[in-house]
């Protein structure tokens, strides 16, 4: 749910330029721009120490300095922030210099375009982002933190403990894939992460976002060992993607940069070593890509390298809806628990790609209303319910929610605070934190995203009588069925989708009264029972292992 606006600091004092500059950067529907323009080193030192900036476009010649010591006076302020330098034919030598000094990049203003600035921008923060950041991610600390807590309450050796804080492997990729102008190749970058190595394969997604980074992925690899461990399944945690933001490629593009993604790290995948699947911006049709390109390296047809794939290449009934519909599954048995009649429960989701819109259509086939739903463009409200039907028709029409006529716009944090009976935030990581989690006005939080509620959030969640239904329990359908398929894969066998279904409700069934119990049983909340189930299994293997040598 992120589309922050790139905060941009533009210190140039020919109006003309400045005028040039601010349309071109206009012209961009996303991301979006926001612009700052002083005409004086100085303001622009006081501008920047004021905060909130993104990133720096510079002109080196300005009326109260010249050259590089112009670079070399904001390059002191601000070392951590992207500078991009503005000169002119006549001045590249300077702005030569300034890129050696720290400079991110520079630009001749007579031969600069909206696709040319468009680029450096990107670049700059992506370089930035790749030397400084990449294990900085909230998403990575929220699952350090949920991971020390239960290996506290479990009093888990302090050995094992240490081994599983950062993953068993790790690969950065750049990638280079050509555009459909055919003379633009871009560049991006790539990971692929597993967590740990014990258990068997490992498993996990492709996630193409724009937000995409090390620790991001890390995190998800970290979250899919427990989820494995906790469904009994015989995988270790993968998680992988690609920063980068599909809805502005065209298939071919997609298809390229998928080519060339699986190309760079498929000595880490296989069928025996590490199964990617769908996640985040990536669908069965980038799971086919993927086998093909693989099957390709190795002359022959591998099915079972990936999970979520068409039919038609061995993928498995109920392979698409199966995170929403698990959830659901979940949210039936945890309503049993707290006594909340599904009939006629209010229910509002943040997201509605694959698994919010499946878990709004699944969960209103047990008589529940669908109040409220969102996506990155908008948030939509109907206190009768929504024609879940026809808004399926305007998404398959629209790609997005904004624009459809018969509901109220809401925004993504008022979606949050809807009164209504359950609560499904499937969309991005870190959404119900301290700040509002007091506002929040439901029975039952069931989390259909990887991380979306804070340890504070918990808490005070907690304190006010909310049920929380975590993510390690919630959306792990997704990876059940991908073991289905790669059993079926491996087997060379196909189950019906009654048989998918029925084996699914069972595993999430069990884990769920498993994890039940433990949390009654030893006072703790739902989502540390879930965590200490997955952990204690994958424990219980490393030690059976022993260490290598």
């Amino acid at each position: 749910m992120r589309d922050a606006p790139i905060r941009i600091l533009l210190v140039e004092d020919n109006p003309v330029h400045q005028r040039m500059i601010r349309g071109l950067l206009e012209e961009s529907r996303r991301p979006r721009y926001e612009v700052d323009v002083v005409d004086r080193l100085s303001s622009g030192l006081d501008r920047f120490r004021a905060g909130a900036v993104d990133l720096v476009l510079l002109d080196l010649i300005l009326p109260d300095s010249e050259g590089i010591e112009t670079f070399l006076r904001f390059f002191s302020l601000a070392r951590s922030t992207p500078i991009v330098v503005l000169t002119s034919l006549d001045d590249s030598g300077t702005a030569a210099r300034a890129v050696e000094a720290g400079a991110q990049d520079y630009l001749l203003k007579a031969r600069m375009d909206s696709s040319v600035l468009m680029r450096s921008i990107r670049y700059a923060l992506e370089r930035t982002r790749a030397r400084s950041m990449e294990w900085s991610s909230p998403a990575f600390r929220l699952a350090h933190q949920q991971f020390l807590k239960a290996a506290q309450l479990m009093d888990l050796d302090d050995n094992v403990r240490q081994r599983l804080v950062f993953p068993a492997r790790a690969q950065l990729v750049s990638l280079p894939f050509r555009r459909d102008r055919y003379d633009v190749v871009e560049t991006v970058f790539g990971y692929r992460v597993q967590h740990i190595l014990t258990m068997g394969p490992t498993k996990g997604g492709v996630r193409y976002h724009p937000e995409v980074g090390l620790g991001e992925v890390a995190a998800l690899a970290m979250w899919m060992t427990w989820k494995c461990g906790l469904m009994r399944l015989p995988f270790g945690g993968a998680k992988g993607g690609i920063r980068i933001d599909p809805s502005e490629l065209s298939r071919s593009e997609l298809q390229r940069v998928t080519r060339r993604y699986t190309a760079e790290i498929v000595d880490m995948i296989g069928p025996d070593r590490d199964i990617p699947a769908p996640d985040m911006g990536t669908d069965e049709q980038v799971m086919a890509w993927m086998m093909d390109t693989y099957s390709q390296q190795h002359g022959h047809a591998v099915p079972a390298v990936v999970t979520g794939k068409p039919i038609e290449l061995g993928g498995s009934p109920g392979r698409k809806e199966a995170t929403g519909r698990g959830l659901v599954y979940l949210i039936r048995e945890a309503a049993r628990h707290i006594g909340l009649p599904l009939q006629g429960a209010t229910v509002a989701i943040q997201g509605f790609g694959n698994v919010g819109s499946n878990a709004a259509h699944f969960v209103q086939q047990l008589g529940a209303r669908v109040v409220a739903v969102s996506d990155v463009s908008t948030g939509l409200y109907a206190p009768d319910g929504l024609d879940l039907g026809d808004l399926r028709h305007h998404t398959e029409l629209h790609r997005v929610l904004r624009g459809y006529p018969r509901a109220e716009r809401i925004s993504n944090e008022e979606l949050l605070e809807i009164d209504c009976d359950i609560l499904i935030p499937a969309a991005l990581e870190n959404q119900i934190t301290a700040e509002n989690a007091e506002r929040l006005r439901c029975k039952m939080v069931a989390e259909g995203a990887n991380g979306p509620t804070s340890l504070e959030a918990d808490q005070i969640l907690a304190e006010r009588d909310i049920f929380v239904l975590p993510d390690v329990l919630g959306n792990a359908g997704g990876v059940t069925v991908s073991y289905f398929e790669w059993v079926q894969g491996m087997q060379n066998w196909i189950w019906t989708l009654e048989e998918v279904n029925r084996r699914l409700e069972q595993v999430l069934v069990d884990a769920f009264n498993r994890s039940m119990a433990r949390a009654e049983r030893d006072n703790i909340d739902l989502r540390a029972a879930a965590l200490i189930e997955g952990i204690e299994r994958v424990t219980g293997a490393m030690l059976s292992r022993g260490l290598f040598p």
